[in-house]
């Protein structure tokens, strides 16, 4: 995964996403004081050396490594926190009067970054999942985040320990599963071993439970902070946050139609859906999986090996519990001439198959953003979260095309079942967005009644009211409202792909013009420029509607 806007490094699906819950961050700073002006470029200089000591120990927290230039994690953390004083301080003597219109708003971007990558006393250490049910969890003075923390280290301790078999899975192994295992009752028994999980995360649904309570402090922050993740996608999009849900529900309408016929249990969802990927698992063992996406992405003009993209795939005892893309360090102009940033991945792959690799295509399309980012420190970002995440599924759906699955592959699926897979997934994500957006407006809401009511009505599936199985995803405990990331930014992929291939020709079996292109016109300005004006600037338009529902029309009979 990748996260909330980043106008500095933190994981994508990890502390990016941080951005909606700080209040009043661009001020937080101080006021500006009136003499000691310190010199802007100095402090913008300060800044990219935290932003480099910040993904250091990051990457060496992740145990990808031990060491990052030959220094130690303690050596980093020093450097990191005598920076953060420094830049506090020099953060409050700019002299803001003197600035032109760029440089106070790297101003405040630099702001809003040390204060989005500061850890917070209750991330200091790693949460616990017991620590969802200590009083302490319900969040001093209104903060969610403890508890947050406490749900996402559920995800680690029971998610990537799924018992099933006589054995332990990780939670993608067992989703995998759950779209490969032709004897329905086994499927049955697969996905209530997930209980466990959703137990620890909304116990029996009752209002204080661990879920109910952090949704219920998470609105009301929201509401003090006048923002939210919603709020932050409609921006985005250039949109109300009345016309988010309005999207949502259009698009799943849409996909009504298609999915006609007798209910289907949740647990045969994923099966009922992934004929393709089926026919394909053959053909992509686990040793195969890095591979194939790295000859994809040379195809598209972007040698992963030569940008220097890292990857760390294994399970591993205590890794993140998702898939998620960061970097080892920034790019940045030092010494005269441009110093690249080192991205990296992260994820746990226990078994090849369809599932993975496109979870795989799209965290490399998250690395070939952060690679092509050309801009100051200020603005190192790779703009708002739901650019970034609908960007990253652009190659990453070239793999549901049967042409791609013809070259990369050597065989292929129907059109009809790639695009029903590919679809499936995506109305997925739809309405979990729906439902986050639900529950941030009326946290007071049973979480179970609302997802029951979103999947039976749009998706088919049977109701099961008895059941928290919306607790699938890391991000709904961790970062809640970042699921529209996913769900209303599958509108931006679709208008982005169709933009791309008007422009350079069709890309999904590879186009060398790809990534020059893309960086050219999308990635490079990072946060220099607002992604709304990026968007209409890249499209000639509002964003629309309009290129997703077409898709979705390529699946009427």
């Amino acid at each position: 995964m990748a996260k909330p806007q980043r106008p500095a490094p933190g994981t994508y699906k990890l502390r990016a996403m941080l951005r909606h819950l700080i209040l009043g961050a661009a001020l937080a700073v101080g006021p500006l004081a009136a003499a000691g002006d310190v010199p802007l470029a100095h402090v913008e200089a300060d800044y990219a050396d935290w932003l480099d000591a910040t993904s250091a120990v990051a990457t060496i927290d992740s145990g990808l490594m031990s060491r990052i230039d030959g220094r130690d994690r303690g050596a980093w953390d020093q450097q990191r926190r005598k920076l953060t004083s420094t830049l506090e301080s020099e953060l409050k003597l700019i002299n803001e009067s003197a600035l032109g219109a760029e440089d106070v708003r790297a101003l405040e971007a630099m702001r809003r970054g040390l204060l989005s990558n500061a850890l917070s006393s209750s991330e200091a250490e790693p949460g616990r999942c017991a620590d969802r049910i200590d009083t302490r969890g319900s969040g001093g003075a209104g903060d969610p985040t403890p508890l947050q923390v406490a749900l996402y280290a559920c995800f680690e301790e029971i998610g990537n320990r799924i018992p099933f078999d006589g054995t332990t899975v990780v939670r993608t192994t067992a989703l995998q599963w759950l779209q490969e295992f032709g004897d329905g009752e086994r499927r049955r028994q697969l996905f209530l071993a997930f209980g466990p999980l959703w137990s620890a995360v909304n116990g029996t649904n009752t209002p204080d439970s661990p879920y109910r309570r952090m949704i219920g402090l998470s609105a009301t922050q929201s509401r003090r902070s006048r923002s939210s993740p919603i709020d932050d996608a409609a921006a985005t999009l250039g949109i109300t946050t009345a016309q988010v849900e309005h999207w949502l529900e259009d698009i799943l309408d849409a996909w009504r139609e298609h999915v006609r016929g007798p209910a289907r249990e949740p647990w045969d969802y994923w099966y009922e859906s992934a004929a393709a990927a089926r026919e394909l698992t053959h053909a992509i063992p686990r040793n195969a999986v890095l591979p194939i996406s790295e000859r994809f992405y040379r195809d598209l003009g972007a040698d992963l090996q030569k940008l220097g993209v890292l990857h760390d795939l294994d399970v591993r005892e205590g890794k993140a519990p998702l898939a998620y893309t960061d970097q080892v360090r920034i790019g940045r102009r030092k010494d005269g001439r441009w110093r690249p940033a080192i991205p990296r991945v992260s994820a746990n792959y226990q078994q090849g198959g369809m599932f993975v690799l496109n979870e795989l295509i799209h965290e490399d399309g998250h690395a070939v953003h952060e690679a092509a980012v050309r801009t100051r420190p200020a603005f190192y970002s790779l703009g708002d979260d739901l650019f970034v995440e609908a960007f990253a599924d652009v190659p990453a759906w070239s793999s549901m095309q049967p042409a791609w699955q013809r070259k990369y592959l050597g065989t292929s699926a129907t059109v009809a079942a790639s695009l029903r897979e590919l679809y499936s997934d995506v109305m997925l994500d739809v309405a979990w967005g729906l439902f986050e957006l639900r529950m941030l407006r009326d946290p007071n809401a049973d979480p179970n009644a609302v997802w029951t009511d979103i999947t039976a009505r749009y998706l088919n599936i049977v109701p099961h009211p008895e059941l928290s199985w919306w607790a699938l995803r890391v991000q709904l405990v961790r970062w809640p409202g970042y699921m529209i990331n996913y769900g209303l930014g599958a509108v931006l992929t679709a208008d982005i792909r169709q933009r791309t291939s008007e422009a350079i020709g069709p890309f999904d079996t590879g186009n060398a013009r790809w990534y020059g292109w893309t960086s050219t016109h999308l990635l490079r300005f990072g946060a220099s420029l607002r992604t709304a004006d990026l968007l209409r600037r890249f499209l000639g338009r509002p964003v629309s509607t309009a290129a997703l529902l077409n898709q979705l029309r390529r699946l009427d009979p």
